[in-house]
């Protein structure tokens, strides 16, 4: 794996860690498919499998983490939208 790969699946993990905001299923899987598909369109520039492509990852990513995740297993508070 060469070392724009690992970094690339380091800040995806990060990110989708960061996926267990909010209170319920559905705002978590919406605020971690927001985060994954941000972080994952500037790797993706980054790394030259282009922005479109980071983002769907990451966002797939993040919005999958979200909505597995349960609200005790990261709480960072009320969330800013939904509930």
């Amino acid at each position: 794996m060469s070392k724009t790969s690992r970094n690339f699946v380091i800040l995806l993990l990060a990110s989708a860690t960061l996926a267990g905001c909010g209170y319920n299923q559905g705002s978590r899987a919406l605020s971690g498919g927001a985060i994954g598909a941000g972080a994952g369109a500037i790797v993706g520039a980054v790394t030259g499998i282009g922005p479109g492509a980071g983002a769907a990852i990451g966002g797939g990513v993040g919005a999958a983490t979200g909505a597995f995740t349960n609200p005790n297993d990261v709480n960072l508070g009320k969330p800013l939208v939904g509930n």
